[in-house]
């Protein structure tokens, strides 16, 4: 009994070191709040109503970078039309567009002269996704430095854009500028993406900015699509208070939103303004994901690769092809031209059908097989009849 006893004991104490051990393992993760590492990096973002005190802000040496809100949906209607309150809602919309790109002006120059990388995001509604990436651009002016990201705040269609207008949303971004945004949504949303990569091959290899306000995502993260977070949005309004936080940015009012990197300061000013494809070759578009083995997905932490493919045709490439192919298709309606074929007078289609079934084309035998061609159906002749 004592010995059953004693193992017990020893295998208790041999679990609840082992639980302790998983416990400093998961601290130390980037999963699991890595905001009190005080190797990594912190970036703030915001919208026009949070106050900011950037004399204060600037103490906090952890904050590399300010992201701010830049433009919302569509743009205001450029002329007001309507009844007199149809008038002063137009006006008061303008008015507010107008401070709103004002403050957003003067903080990117704050944050710059504050030696702070600087980036905007695209609150997306439903509408034209092209127009709204124009306005996102046109808003923003980015520079080559300046994050920009498409901020997606859930999966229904009727109140944010729907992920298919956001693909052309990204598109039309990169054909501006040649770079892709970030894509910051929530845990929802991104696993929603990564379970329809195929569908949604542009959203899913976006650098992600996650939005999850827990202490812990290891089990909630897409790991599958996405092999680890740009950002972390880990403290807003939604968990941080006057009595609790999860991490107080000095100069910053409760409501602020603040995100984590997986990496330090230095690294992170490297990846600025990330704007690239993740794990995708420059032929994203033909690229495929090599096979994963069933243990490995079972394990976990699976890297996915791509297969190298031939990369896209050019567009000089496409136009010749084209070229060619409907030089073929307009060629198809016309009568070949074969320079064996006799020059007579009224020689049509039909004469041209009856000299093509002659096999010899003889003088003789043109003559009888013209003779003997029906006008009225080039499918049937009198060789043909005496040949069954």
């Amino acid at each position: 009994m004592k010995r059953t006893a004693r193992l017990l004991r020893r295998t208790a104490l041999l679990a609840l070191a082992a639980t302790m051990a998983l416990s400093t393992a998961a601290k130390t993760s980037d999963f699991s709040e890595p905001w009190k590492n005080a190797d990594r990096a912190l970036v703030v973002d915001a919208y026009e109503y949070n106050s900011i005190d950037w004399a204060r802000l600037a103490t906090d040496k952890r904050i590399v970078a300010f992201i701010n809100k830049a433009s919302d949906g569509m743009p205001p209607p450029y002329f007001c039309l309507g009844d007199d309150t149809e008038m002063k809602l137009c006006k008061a919309l303008w008015k507010r567009h107008a401070v709103t790109r004002e403050l957003f002006r003067t903080r990117r120059v704050v944050t710059k002269a504050l030696g702070l990388k600087w980036g905007a995001y695209h609150l997306a509604r439903p509408g034209n996704p092209v127009e709204q990436a124009n306005n996102f651009l046109d808003f923003a002016e980015p520079a080559p430095d300046d994050l920009m990201a498409l901020d997606i705040e859930g999966n229904d269609p009727s109140q944010w854009m729907s992920l298919d207008d956001a693909e052309e949303f990204v598109r039309q971004v990169h054909r501006r500028i040649g770079r892709f945004p970030v894509l910051y949504t929530n845990g929802k949303t991104a696993q929603y993406i990564a379970d329809n990569s195929y569908r949604y091959r542009l959203l899913s290899r976006l650098p992600l900015w996650y939005a999850r306000y827990k202490s812990d995502i290891d089990v909630h993260f897409p790991m599958g699509n996405w092999q680890g977070y740009a950002l972390w949005q880990f403290s807003a309004q939604a968990n941080c208070g006057r009595f609790r936080c999860p991490y107080r940015v000095a100069g910053t009012p409760n409501d602020i939103d603040v995100n984590v990197a997986p990496t330090d300061a230095a690294t992170l000013r490297a990846q600025w303004p990330f704007g690239g494809l993740i794990d995708v070759p420059p032929d994203y578009l033909a690229s495929i994901p090599l096979p994963v083995s069933r243990e490995a997905g079972l394990a976990g932490n699976v890297t996915i690769t791509y297969a190298s493919v031939a990369a896209p045709p050019t567009f000089e490439e496409m136009v010749a092809a084209l070229g060619t192919r409907w030089s073929r298709f307009r060629d198809g309606f016309r009568m070949p031209v074969v320079k064996t074929v006799p020059r007579r007078p009224g020689f049509g289609i039909v004469q041209y059908v009856a000299w093509k079934r002659t096999e010899q084309r003889s003088p003789a035998q043109l003559d009888a097989a013209f003779a003997a061609a029906d006008p009225l159906s080039t499918a049937s002749t009198e060789i043909d009849r005496g040949l069954r």
